[in-house]
């Protein structure tokens, strides 16, 4: 078996006249960690739909190992691909268990019921994910931040090669988040390969090996996250100046917003260069 990967080449998609996604290429291989940012509107969460063949692209096309994602049975997919959406209705009270169990049926023939394995699985995610405590409750008596962690430790349990989560922190406080992106890299460690749409700059860049930046559905840059996350780019993506700095514990780049009055400080202190 050749590389492991996920390619897209060329992908076009509209929900309507105007393309969503237009003429975007990307790849990311296994034991990579790859961000996926930009401003709302530019098509982050489609494009994560996209790869993971819920929704298909109306030119271009998505392989998964070399092979186009069409090829492969819902499944296989589901087998290899592991998503983590923005949000994820529940209607039914089932247990936190029972949500990370159902992670498992990709590899449950027919109506087979889970077995100790199986059950081993989804304990030790829901440990890694720090749910555990919560096994027993029900979905609808959480927060948003611990639905969203239940929802994770529900991609962990399908033992997937590739997980593909639209912010996946997005309802969690500091702690958490950093939490979570630390057992990301952990998972990148042992050779997953992790697609991630952050809003937060500053976690992109102190995480991700590789960023793509998107704008209207075209990625406008892509690359190591100093390469991409300039001052300069940023500005013209985003459409407001923001401050750029290295940070010397770390070694990343640090994104900060500035005000209309610091915005306008630098722009007189530009001109009178």
């Amino acid at each position: 078996m050749g590389e492991r990967c996920i390619e897209a080449c060329d992908l076009r998609f509209s929900y309507g006249a105007a393309p969503v996604i237009d003429d975007a290429s990307l790849r990311v291989r296994a034991g990579e960690m790859l961000g996926v940012i930009g401003p709302n509107g530019s098509g982050k969460s489609t494009l994560i739909r996209l790869l993971s063949g819920i929704l298909r692209p109306q030119a271009g096309v998505v392989q998964l190992d070399g092979r186009p994602l069409a090829a492969y049975s819902r499944r296989q997919l589901a087998q290899r691909l592991a998503v983590v959406p923005q949000d994820t209705p529940i209607e039914f009270p089932f247990s936190v268990t029972e949500v990370v169990l159902m992670g498992r049926s990709p590899h449950l023939g027919g109506f087979a019921f889970e077995g100790d394995r199986d059950l081993e699985v989804a304990h030790a995610a829901m440990r890694r994910t720090g749910v555990i405590e919560l096994a027993a409750r029900s979905i609808h008596e959480l927060s948003g931040g611990e639905r969203q962690r239940v929802v994770l430790a529900r991609a962990l349990a399908q033992e997937a090669e590739f997980l593909l989560l639209d912010e996946p922190t997005a309802f969690l406080d500091l702690r958490h988040q950093v939490e979570i992106y630390d057992l990301l890299q952990d998972l990148q460690g042992e050779g997953r390969g992790i697609v991630t749409v952050l809003h937060d700059l500053n976690l992109a860049a102190l995480y991700c090996d590789r960023v793509a930046l998107l704008k209207a559905g075209r990625v406008v840059a892509a690359g190591p996250p100093a390469e991409v996350i300039t001052r300069q780019t940023l500005t013209e993506v985003y459409d407001t100046d923001v401050y750029v700095d290295t940070n010397p514990l770390t070694g990343a780049v640090n994104v900060l917003p500035l005000s209309r009055r610091h915005r306008r400080a630098l722009h007189a202190a530009v001109e009178r260069r």
